[in-house]
């Protein structure tokens, strides 16, 4: 269902504060959804399987998913499939049509290791969760964490791949959750102002900038192929999901403006089309103070601050 850009700007220039509560608890009231959905499929499988295109929110909404189990008397334990990537080794990564190694292809991780410890924490025995260091990019067996299912114990195994045929194949009773940014915002004539895709870009920007120092060209150098990645190994495989939820949420268009935008408009003029599209947009927004963002609202996921960041 797409937002209303009035709607959002009204809402901004009011009570900012109230406004992105109201949308959080939205959120919330999905996430408790998909648990108690997960809750009532415990008995099939152990195993969540957790999907969804690159800046949609997994992790913090896979942690969230854990914490409400928790809170209903479910110990999860969340476990990022990035640490399953293998070592890169020149001679056997994937590679694109043009030749370049292929780092969004499913094959980059070691599925056959993924797919038996999921039979092993199905069958209630101790698995060894590996630890990918992506400075190094390899796999280390050394800084591994032993990981053991109790009875009524459940695990949530979150990435882009985790929907895909060569794992949900191996384990048709894992329950299955898809999550994407989906809704677009638009004007009072339902012309599209900011698109769900852009929504999506802006958090990685914004992310992107604020852990790892990166600035904006780099995202948009990196997009087009992410976006390759989404359409031939993530979107193909949603329809696998058991629950599909949006992400997004209303108010982030106006908390990401003053991040993005000075991002945006250091790039050099005219290399990405895209930037101009995205800057135009924002003009029509509201901007929102990031102080009005709860320490555990998704939202954090992308500007920081958040309450799990060192979960």
């Amino acid at each position: 269902m797409p937002y209303s850009l009035s709607q959002i700007n009204a809402a901004i220039r009011s009570d900012p504060a109230a406004f992105a509560a109201e949308c959080d608890a939205a959120f919330a009231r999905k996430v408790q959804c998909a648990a108690e959905k997960i809750a009532g499929h415990r008995n099939e499988s152990r195993i969540i399987l957790l999907s969804g295109p690159s800046g949609s929110g997994k992790t913090t909404t896979a942690l969230k998913i854990e914490e409400a189990l928790d809170h209903m008397g479910i110990e999860t334990h969340t476990v990022s499939m990035d640490n399953y990537f293998n070592t890169l080794d020149p001679e056997t990564a994937p590679r694109n049509r043009e030749g370049a190694i292929d780092y969004e292809s499913p094959f980059c991780l070691d599925v056959d290791l993924l797919n038996r410890h999921f039979s092993m924490l199905d069958r209630g025995e101790t698995i060894h969760v590996p630890k990918y260091e992506f400075a190094r990019q390899m796999r280390s067996d050394i800084l591994s964490q032993p990981m053991h299912l109790g009875p009524d114990e459940l695990a949530i195994f979150e990435g882009i791949h985790a929907l895909n045929d060569i794992i949900v194949g191996k384990n048709p009773h894992a329950f299955k959750l898809y999550i994407a940014a989906r809704s677009n915002l638009v004007d009072d004539d339902g012309n599209i102002v900011l698109e769900h895709a852009w929504l999506r870009l802006c958090r990685r920007i914004v992310r992107d900038y604020k852990f790892r120092g990166s600035d904006a060209a780099f995202t948009l150098k990196m997009w087009p192929n992410v976006c390759r990645g989404e359409k031939l190994y993530i979107s193909p495989y949603k329809e696998n999901a058991d629950l599909m939820f949006d992400s997004s949420l209303a108010f982030e268009f106006s908390v990401l403006k003053p991040f993005v935008v000075p991002l945006l408009q250091a790039v050099p003029a005219g290399k990405y089309e895209v930037v101009d599209q995205i800057l135009r947009s924002f003009e029509r927004i509201e901007a929102m103070d990031e102080s009005c963002v709860a320490p555990d609202s998704l939202a954090r996921e992308f500007i920081g601050g958040s309450t799990y960041d060192n979960h």
